[in-house]
């Protein structure tokens, strides 16, 4: 790497901390990276100098924040997720950027301390829709009719099939909200229902556990899973800081 190139500060997440932490290395892009804590009062911001520019999110780059994240989570019981991509001109800016955040910081501290995010997609089994669609006499019908006609002589038929289509959905999504999304509401801490993304996933949810509480999280989403198990298919993720819990503005403000 030439001497010309200019080095910024990545930051990766806050923590609460009374001391310079030791967190290793990171490899990014191929060049390791000393990890290292820039601190105000009892918080700090994780962080590695980079060169300065600016970074894609594709698979490694992804892998390799969530991996420092992880690796922090390891050993703090208090971490403060920090999207990925942002870096600053120097430690000092970090610094200056960790003192605007510290009064959100002490607020959200006692919030997130000792607690784990952890993610549920639920997303139907197109063997299980498909019998659903059958026993919907209405939509079975409203298909049969379009069957063979062209687009445009069926065109509010098929209006009406996308409508019928997204209620059906809309049924089968609160269902699952009710049976299986409520139970575990009540189980956790806090809990978030994102929209669900594409056209098979009925619960797209986050849910904010104890940690050491996570094992018996892990085993209602598992009684959960064996009662729908013909039906969906869970996809259970985690545990991660927690990002749907967690809204920080990270900008230095205008002086």
């Amino acid at each position: 790497m030439s001497q010309e190139t200019k080095m910024g500060t990545y930051i990766f997440c806050g923590i609460e901390t009374d001391v310079d932490d030791d967190f290793g290395e990171v490899e990014i892009e191929g060049e390791k990276r000393k990890l290292f804590t820039v601190r105000y009062k009892n918080a700090a911001m994780v962080a590695a100098d980079v060169p300065m520019k600016i970074y894609h999110p594709n698979k490694e780059n992804l892998m390799m924040h969530q991996h420092v994240v992880s690796v922090v989570m390891d050993k703090k019981d208090t971490v403060i997720p920090v999207s990925f991509g942002n870096v600053f001109q120097s430690s000092e800016d970090v610094g200056v950027l960790l003192e605007n955040l510290y009064p959100q910081f002490t607020k959200l501290f006692p919030e997130i301390k000792g607690k784990i995010e952890v993610g549920l997609k639920v997303i139907a089994k197109k063997e299980w829709l498909e019998a659903k669609v059958k026993e919907n006499t209405n939509l079975e019908k409203m298909a049969h009719s379009v069957k063979g006609k062209s687009e445009a002589a069926s065109y509010y038929e098929r209006i009406k099939i996308g409508d019928a289509a997204q209620q059906f959905m809309k049924t089968l999504q609160n269902e699952v909200k009710e049976k299986v999304y409520e139970p575990l509401e009540k189980a956790g801490v806090a809990a978030k229902a994102n929209d669900p993304i594409g056209e098979t996933m009925l619960l797209n949810a986050s849910f904010l556990v104890d940690r050491d509480k996570e094992e018996e999280f892990d085993q209602k989403v598992n009684k959960a899973h064996e009662k729908w198990n013909d039906k969906v298919e869970f996809n259970y993720t985690g545990p991660w800081p927690a990002y749907n819990f967690v809204n920080i503005r990270l900008k230095v403000e205008e002086s």
